[in-house]
């Protein structure tokens, strides 16, 4: 499900984000000088280890961008660091093993990519593996930000599918 909305949704800005070893800090915090750019996954599912490189890619095409890239760990730190591996080094990781913060998304499937901006509302977001509509998010992004649009296609990847259900 490919979310564009003229007036983007608003996400509370009390909800609190946990990055791996540090404090959990509000979404209001994390968004004051960045808008926000996460992949949220499931540690405990095939369908988001399926996506976990090309994801990975793909946040490292924006990281050098105006906008802070993230996963969203939907485990503890230590599933985080487990399923992630090299990649928890190298990208800011959030976890969310009660699925609090992929709640306040709105989320209905996972994997997702979901772009907050400075006032925290959800720009755009996809549900799933759809590569066309992550790819409308990237490029929105890429607008938004002023920077080159990856091409998800050359980045690899499985061919689409619904994902896992966000809430089991």
């Amino acid at each position: 499900m490919l979310a564009f909305s003229p007036v983007p949704v608003e996400v509370a800005g009390d909800v609190q984000l946990q990055p791996l070893g540090g404090d959990p800090r509000s979404l209001r915090e994390w968004t004051t000088t960045f808008h926000l750019v996460v992949v949220a996954l499931d540690p405990f599912t095939f369908e988001s280890a399926w996506i976990l490189e090309v994801a990975g890619k793909l946040l490292r095409c924006f990281a050098e961008a105006d906008c802070r890239v993230a996963w969203l760990v939907t485990g503890s730190e230590g599933n985080a660091r487990q399923f992630l591996g090299p990649w928890a080094n190298e990208v800011l990781t959030y976890i969310d093993p009660e699925r609090e913060v992929v709640k306040a998304f709105g989320l209905e499937r996972i994997p997702a990519i979901v772009h907050l901006n400075l006032d925290h509302a959800i720009e755009a977001s996809a549900e799933g593996w759809v590569p066309r509509e992550w790819q409308a998010v990237a490029d929105e992004l890429a607008t938004v930000m002023s920077w080159t649009t990856p091409n998800i296609a050359k980045l690899g990847g499985p061919g689409p599918f619904d994902g896992s259900p966000a809430i089991p």
